[in-house]
């Protein structure tokens, strides 16, 4: 039997099964592999929520953004909250770096939208996006299109779908991990993977976006993978069946590439394979999901940033701007997100790198803990992202009781968590002069060492991710927690130290 993950309306969502890999990038080179016929369960993209806050290309202000029961995040106020000012003075920003971010279908606007998100908030241009012309040094967008390029077109009204088409819901996931991971490593490379996967009940999904990833470190394109896409483990027809899809992430270990993953939006509740439109079935435990639950994988949790948005200079706790749960805990710079994925692998045992954690914190027992690290990711305390939705491209994509349109969306999610933290590595990487690799074992030995540990992360105690009644959550704690992991970077100290430990690992 197949098992299908639940899929809220703003979630549509892919199913996985057997699929070979057709690279479609300025050529028609074939790369033919084979996946194996395991049942395998829907992938969607880990965006838990998005509202548009504001149309044209003048990013809205923060009035517009309380309008919305929000506070929204310029790269500039996210630099600070984490302290990335010093890593940028002494010329770390990810240069010469590559970050590949992985999502279904693409988006045939993001050139555009990334230049005018760069415009907007006077982030570094790229070469590849519209209208800058190349100079020697500048960092790169490019888009590497797997199996084809489908246009982002709406299915005719006679369609007989399940309604899981939508791939405006990907455009929006595109946009963030895209523009938020060129925030965060201003200098480094992005190489946008995507596969046209889309809901065609049984052959299309995870196997497709695995061997993508398979060809990217086989040809070397890139130092870290930031996967915002995940289902829950118990989706999986068996344990068993997770095993053939893990090649890339073995090839990635051996070939100096960081492999991160978003934690999910759900909580604790995961989801049995449901097609969409007759609803989801949870399931009856606390649940992880996969990627970010594998052992090569740094999952990557969230929380909700209650910082000041328009602090640029250094982080400033701020309790009286939305979202409540940040009124409701005075002093708090952050807090762990109610819906942040985390919890104890059913899959996997616990990997040695989880045998020392820092005092205080929350027992691993003998299954691999999730997440890993954490950062914003509240739908709450977002980040502001442009995107462009052509009439053709809404595909049913709605804002309230209206069509959405083209303009600033406020968005969170792990899925803003993942590639932010994708950005960092790169930065770390360009300290190393070269990919790190898998970094967990490197963050848990800075974890296990009390001075390192207190300089080098911002420790979450607050907070719990029982999104659901029916399924018990967990408690954020001093030290790694199964909320926010080991807890949030303090940039400027941990990428140095990360880069040292790693080394002599």
């Amino acid at each position: 039997m197949e098992d299908y993950l639940k899929a809220p309306s703003i979630r549509r969502l892919l199913l996985a099964g057997v699929s070979s890999l057709a690279l479609a990038a300025s050529g028609a080179l074939a790369v033919p592999t084979v996946s194996s016929a395991a049942a395998y369960p829907v992938v969607h993209p880990t965006l838990a929520d998005y509202a548009q806050v504001s149309a044209g290309t003048t990013p809205p202000t923060q009035a517009q953004c309380a309008s919305a029961g929000r506070r929204c995040f310029s790269p500039q106020a996210v630099r600070a909250a984490y302290n990335l000012g010093p890593l940028y003075t002494d010329g770390f920003d990810g240069r010469g770096q590559t970050i590949a971010v992985f999502d279904s279908y693409g988006s045939d606007t993001m050139a555009h939208d990334l230049h005018v998100f760069d415009q907007a908030f006077g982030v570094t241009a790229m070469c590849g996006e519209e209208g800058v012309t190349c100079q020697p040094g500048m960092p790169t967008f490019s888009t590497l299109h797997v199996q084809g390029s489908p246009g982002t077109t709406a299915p005719p009204s006679t369609s007989q779908g399940t309604g899981q088409e939508d791939k405006s819901a990907w455009a929006l996931e595109v946009a963030l991990d895209v523009e938020t991971a060129h925030a965060m490593a201003p200098g480094a490379n992005i190489l946008l993977v995507s596969t046209p996967t889309a809901e065609t009940l049984g052959v299309q999904g995870f196997p497709a976006l695995m061997d993508a990833e398979q060809y990217v470190v086989d040809h070397h394109l890139a130092n870290v993978i930031s996967q915002s896409f995940a289902s829950a483990e118990g989706a999986f027809a068996s344990a068993q069946s997770i095993e053939p899809l893990r090649h890339a992430f073995k090839s990635a270990a051996l070939n100096g590439v960081t492999v991160l993953g978003s934690s999910g939006d759900n909580g604790t509740a995961g989801s049995t394979k449901t097609p969409v439109k007759s609803g989801g079935t949870t399931l009856p435990y606390p649940s992880v999901e996969w990627p970010a639950s594998d052992p090569l994988v740094t999952g990557v949790g969230g929380t909700y940033l209650c910082t000041d948005p328009n602090a640029t200079a250094g982080r400033v706790a701020d309790s009286t701007d939305n979202p409540s749960k940040c009124q409701a805990n005075p002093g708090a710079a952050e807090v762990g997100w109610t819906f942040a994925g985390g919890g104890f692998s059913r899959v996997f045992d616990k990997p040695g790198y989880q045998s020392a954690l820092p005092a205080g914190s929350t027992p691993i027992g003998a299954k691999r803990g999730v997440p890993d690290v954490a950062l914003q990711a509240a739908p709450g305390t977002g980040a502001l992202v442009y995107v462009s939705l052509p009439p053709d491209g809404n595909s049913g994509l709605n804002c309230g009781a209206t069509p959405c349109s083209t303009g600033w969306y406020d968005i969170g999610g792990t899925s803003l968590s993942c590639p932010e933290w994708a950005g960092l590595v790169s930065i770390a990487d360009q300290i190393n002069g070269g990919g790190l690799g898998p970094i967990n074992p490197a963050l848990y030995k800075l974890g296990a060492d009390p001075a390192t540990y207190a300089a080098d992360f911002n420790d979450v105690t607050i907070g719990n991710n029982t999104a659901d009644p029916t399924v018990p959550g967990y408690s954020a704690t001093t030290g790694w927690d199964p909320i926010t992991g080991l807890g949030t970077p303090n940039a400027a100290k941990l990428l140095p130290d990360l880069v040292s430990a790693a080394r002599t690992s």
